[in-house]
């Protein structure tokens, strides 16, 4: 994952939109894939209270976000 936009972080992105959080684990990231997926999943468990669930939709859109514009150190 040398840059912004390489195939990598384009596979990490569509990782991303089947499991949130997947991504971050392709490139590499434990902290960030492991935040972005109970972030998200819990949100979505508990998708009757309506304001978790759009906080776990916007967490989804992150984790896709951020795993396309990650850039290697």
């Amino acid at each position: 994952m040398s840059q912004q936009g390489s195939a990598g972080n384009v596979i990490a992105a569509i990782c991303n939109v089947f499991i949130p959080g997947l991504g971050q684990l392709v490139q590499g990231r434990i902290l960030a894939a492991i935040l972005f997926f109970v972030i998200t999943v819990a949100g979505y468990a508990t998708w009757w209270l309506v304001v978790p669930a759009i906080i776990a939709g916007i967490a989804h859109l992150w984790s896709i976000i951020d795993a396309a514009k990650f850039r290697a150190a």
